[in-house]
């Protein structure tokens, strides 16, 4: 099989697994300052990767900079938010709901910005796999006890504004950063996400960190299957095709990192979860099937 076909799988089974990782890096060190140490080592294994396989760094300083402000929205405002909102309290099925948002509000976006159009069977697949993820994540919201788990709004709302910065940073990379070497480019969005997350940190956290063995191995995976595998995959389906079809991919995240919960924490597989899964892959595959001309 090519990269084109495996590339969406892939990115989603890498992507899914951050889920996991943020549960227990969590106990080890303050969410903000995981994420500064994590765009640190991919910077630092990025240029080493640019310089071993000769990548080219771009010559312009319009390039440069809209590398830099895509990483500002696509890693820096995009994790920064929902780590520290879950860190804050936000339940992981509210944060569920919110993820379903952001291919819609692509789609919306899309048009305006970049003038994509979606055909009617693209936008009844997003609409069918938001629905798949409302129904595997509603049974779990209905179940939180507000009483013993209070919910405050900001962190929510800033949990909302993430998923609005990955939109607009996924649209900005596909306006502004069609050509270019991909490694390159990467390396220069986690130096954009730095200049967002360091001073955050520095602002809302006490820079907590406990070196061990769980840590590092959280860290490692974070840098090399997260930041340098499943960032460069999504940059190349971004490049390749529609943003929304990308977008929609993000569907399939939260049934996939539920079934790791399952198996890495115990956590129980509902009937609800395993429907609405299956409602969110039919959305998927209807985003991401090829019309007939």
């Amino acid at each position: 099989m090519t990269l084109a076909r495996l590339a969406p799988a892939i990115f989603v089974l890498l992507w899914s697994t951050g889920w996991v990782v943020a549960k227990y890096a969590a106990f080890f060190a303050d969410p903000l300052t995981f994420l500064v140490l994590r765009y640190a080592f991919a910077i630092l294994l990025f240029i080493g990767f640019c310089v071993a396989t000769g990548a080219r760094w771009p010559r312009s300083w319009s390039v440069i900079g809209h590398a830099i402000v895509s990483g500002m929205f696509l890693h820096g405002l995009y994790l920064g938010a929902v780590w520290w909102a879950i860190g804050q309290g936000v339940p992981a099925a509210i944060s569920g709901i919110i993820a379903g948002l952001q291919p819609l509000m692509t789609a919306a976006v899309a048009p305006l910005l970049i003038g994509e159009n979606l055909t009617r069977q693209q936008q009844i697949g997003l609409v069918l796999g938001f629905f798949g993820i409302a129904l595997a994540v509603l049974p779990k919201m209905v179940a939180i006890d507000t009483a013993t788990t209070p919910i405050q709004m900001l962190p929510v709302v800033i949990n909302v504004l993430g998923m609005a910065a990955v939109t607009y940073g996924t649209l900005y990379q596909k306006r502004h950063l069609q050509n270019g070497d991909i490694r390159a480019i990467a390396t220069l969005q986690y130096a954009g996400a730095l200049i967002v997350t360091i001073p955050l940190a520095l602002a809302l956290e006490d820079l907590h960190v406990t070196w061990n063995l769980q840590l590092v191995a959280a860290l490692a995976w974070s840098v090399l299957g997260l930041s340098m595998g499943a960032i460069a995959l999504l940059l190349y389906l971004i490049r390749r095709g529609q943003v929304s079809r990308a977008a929609s991919l993000i569907y399939l995240v939260p049934p996939l990192a539920a079934v790791q919960a399952a198996l890495f924490f115990g956590e129980a597989l509902t009937l609800p979860m395993v429907v609405g899964t299956v409602i969110a892959v039919a959305g998927v595959y209807l985003t991401n099937r090829k019309q007939k001309a």
